[in-house]
């Protein structure tokens, strides 16, 4: 399963596109649509948004394995897409360690999208664009239509 255009609307969206290093909320160096620089990576000229769209698809195609290798219930193309999503902004250990999650695997799909609401804090405050990125999540986890089982790509 790969994230639709959908969902990858909404990341872009959230993230938005900056062409030079800028810390995020967290304190970490990031640039283009929400890549984090990783040790030896370096941006002294920043990127071209073509770059940025590059380091995306990657960032998302790790997303999904993410998603696939933790997730053992079908899920709809909204609810993988919203957890692929929440894997690029937080990361991977966020989702494996999460209730959500734990609650996903037993199939309480509704306690996991409210679960997916808690996550709107960061530095011990209440976010408003993490507010609003959950709820737009939540969203897409209630629109989806078809469930299958995550796939590693």
């Amino acid at each position: 399963m790969h994230m639709s255009s959908d969902g990858l609307k909404l990341l872009m969206s959230s993230e938005g596109f900056r062409s030079q290093v800028y810390l995020d909320v967290a304190g970490l160096e990031t640039v283009g649509f929400g890549h984090r620089v990783l040790p030896g990576e370096s941006f002294p000229h920043g990127v071209t948004e073509e770059d940025a769209q590059i380091m995306l698809e990657d960032d998302v195609t790790l997303a999904e394995g993410v998603v696939a290798h933790l997730v053992y219930v079908p899920l709809t193309q909204g609810q993988f897409d919203a957890l692929v999503d929440f894997v690029f902004n937080l990361g991977a250990a966020r989702l494996a360690d999460s209730t959500l999650l734990r609650e996903l695997n037993k199939g309480h799909y509704d306690r996991a999208a409210s679960e997916i609401l808690r996550w709107d804090h960061a530095g011990g405050r209440e976010l408003p664009a993490l507010k609003a990125r959950r709820q737009r999540e939540v969203a897409l986890w209630n629109a989806g239509s078809s469930c299958a089982r995550p796939s590693a790509a």
